[in-house]
């Protein structure tokens, strides 16, 4: 062997070692996609949601990651708007090559990003985890093999707002909702919780989707007072929500309106207690809004007293996407992120183990009654892809929700 080849050997051994070093100490990154609202009137769900989880995966990053691997999420930014999803959602799958989609904001999203999901699983396995909806796609045939839920259904969160209601006493009940796939989802949910009671909805009013705390929705709220409603359950996100709320109440309906956990409370919050500060009116005292997370401000929790200490630090929104955004010291949205990562952090790690060999979906199903703080264990299975079933309420008091327990303030 000549002395020019021998160098040539040499040197690509040594080259193939330095990768291979260089490979093994800077392992491959968990890659989460996330599409959500990070501009326009429902950026703050998107942006609380990431929020949430970026502070838990801070955390497991800090320590060296999951078994070396650092968990990443990429986000892409769709406005609340379906067709950018669904771009969203091949480039990351294509073009990206996620490990899977993780955290996406909304019905409309969400529904219309199912099909291309089912047509990606035609070639090799990909999947939804803990989507910010409570709809019902999702969870039924065709497409509930390829997405797998955290939180409760809209059905679980509008049948309980129905049946706290109804027991005491209060039985016209209207809606107010988002004129899309999710407005109808809860609009759907409260026809039937009503129907189980021989009791139908005495009037309805929606509104477009994008609609914004500057808009009026003076027509709507002059429509379901011809009903006579004793209550109203509103089916929005937080800046239409809030300015129905307003428009309501300078209206003179002064009856309990019902938010869902998709609405932002303290974004809605903040809108309205910026109102009562200008006009000394009050606009959040007959407010109850239904959750899929505990209150935070219950520290007796673990994963609250978790969540409190990781958001301490402040985690910012997605680059790009902080201008003219307050970020929230707590919500109920950014707890959701927390508790939506801190789960897929249990999954990645059984992925590394032998028995799974990097199958995200043996990995997920293999989860039996896991504690994660919260005093409801997880488990996932066939035929079960939603892992918590449990609907929290919260009331109005001191400037933030607090749990409501007690039902009778609304006694007729």
């Amino acid at each position: 062997m000549n002395k020019a080849l021998s160098s040539l050997i040499i040197s690509l051994l040594t080259l193939t070692l330095f990768c291979a070093t260089a490979t093994a100490d800077n392992p491959k990154p968990f890659l989460l996609g996330m599409s959500a609202a990070f501009t326009g009137p429902s950026k703050g769900l998107g942006i609380e949601l990431y929020r949430g989880s970026k502070a838990y995966f801070d955390q497991i990053n800090a320590r060296g990651g999951i078994n070396g691997r650092r968990v990443v999420i990429k986000v892409m930014d769709d406005g609340y708007n379906p067709e950018p999803a669904i771009r969203n959602t091949i480039k990351l799958v294509e073009n990206e090559k996620v490990d899977c989609l993780f955290n996406y904001v909304g019905t409309p999203t969400v529904t219309r990003v199912l099909p291309v999901i089912k047509h990606f699983n035609s070639k090799k396995p990909e999947f939804l985890f803990f989507p910010f909806t409570g709809a019902q796609p999702q969870r039924e045939f065709p497409y509930e093999d390829y997405v797998f839920n955290l939180r409760a259904s809209y059905r679980q969160e509008t049948w309980g707002l129905v049946h706290n209601l109804y027991m005491v006493g209060r039985t016209r009940i209207a809606v107010f909702y988002q004129a899309d796939a999710y407005g109808r989802s809860g609009w759907d949910g409260v026809r039937k919780a009503l129907a189980e009671m021989d009791l139908s909805i005495v009037s309805e009013a929606t509104y477009r989707r994008g609609a914004s705390f500057t808009d009026s929705m003076k027509e709507q709220v002059e429509i379901l007072k011809r009903g006579k409603p004793d209550a109203i359950i509103a089916v929005g996100a937080y800046e239409a929500c809030a300015a129905f709320i307003r428009d309501a109440r300078d209206a003179g309906v002064e009856i309990p309106i019902c938010n869902l956990s998709f609405v932002g409370s303290e974004n809605m919050l903040d809108l309205l207690y910026g109102l009562e500060n200008e006009n000394g009116k009050d606009y959040t005292s007959e407010l109850i809004n239904s959750q899929t997370v505990p209150s935070y401000e219950d520290t007796r929790l673990e994963a609250v007293r978790e969540y409190r200490n990781a958001m301490a630090q402040n985690p910012p929104p997605p680059e790009g996407f902080s201008k003219g955004y307050q970020t929230q010291e707590y919500s109920f949205i950014s707890f959701e992120g927390f508790l939506n990562a801190k789960v897929m952090a249990h999954i990645l790690e059984r992925m590394t183990l032998p028995q799974y060999q990097n199958n995200i979906y043996a990995a997920t199903l293999s989860i039996r009654n896991l504690d994660i703080g919260i005093g409801n264990d997880i488990s996932f299975g066939r035929g079960k892809h939603q892992g918590l079933d449990e609907v929290y309420y919260t009331k109005v008091s001191d400037g933030k929700f607090v749990p409501l327990t007690d039902w009778k303030r609304w006694s007729k």
